[in-house]
């Protein structure tokens, strides 16, 4: 049972940052913070799918590369891709040269589209399933802490059926987590009582 840790400047943060200063950084000022735009929640399960087997700071550390590649993750953009484009990517060393998940990509681009043609929007899509706010969770430990829950399920049965690639509920409660979906700072973290107030840092367009 690992409980949150008190740090060098004071604060008390959940354990699984570490001492790394861009994950500290992304645990006080990304994570759990909710988000509320259609782009960047198409970005961050994109992403999600990516770290599939992986570490979330791998990620975090090609994000930016990720997002030159990518297009700054514009949904039209990468819907277009074909053969040449995920050519290309595979031979991208600044991201994770995965086929499987590059071609998935396309396929939930695709389907994102879709989605805000037919409706209110991804956002509102996605938000739904916690009826529009964030589910606040008041764990002391990591070990209590939940790999996927029955609305992260319901989740990723409804994106699978419309054609959404590497979503399964532990994936898709890690998305919900990191978005704000689901507060799961630990009680005695000092972005518990905070993160549902913050709002999310500006992002660059991409180039």
């Amino acid at each position: 049972m690992t409980a949150a840790r008190l740090h060098a400047d004071g604060l008390q943060r959940c354990p699984w940052p570490g001492e790394d200063p861009l994950y500290v950084a992304y645990h006080d000022t990304e994570w759990g913070v909710p988000e509320y735009d259609d782009r960047a929640l198409f970005e961050k399960l994109i992403l999600d799918g990516f770290q599939a087997g992986l570490s979330w700071i791998t990620i975090l550390r090609k994000r930016d590369n990720f997002r030159k590649a990518f297009d700054g993750f514009e949904p039209a953009k990468i819907a277009r891709y074909g053969d040449k484009k995920i050519a290309a990517l595979m031979a991208d060393a600044g991201i994770v040269r995965n086929r499987a998940k590059i071609e998935g990509s396309v396929n939930s681009a695709r389907a994102y589209l879709t989605i805000m043609d037919e409706g209110p929007g991804f956002s509102r899509f996605l938000w739904d399933f916690v009826d529009g706010k964030p589910m606040v969770n008041h764990f002391k430990t990591t070990a209590s802490v939940p790999a996927a829950t029955p609305v992260s399920t319901k989740m990723s049965k409804e994106l699978v059926a419309r054609g959404f690639k590497f979503v399964g509920p532990t994936i898709v409660y890690a998305f919900m987590q990191a978005t704000g979906m689901v507060n799961d700072h630990l009680v005695t973290c000092h972005c518990h009582a905070t993160c549902g107030r913050m709002k999310k840092p500006a992002r660059r367009k991409a180039k």
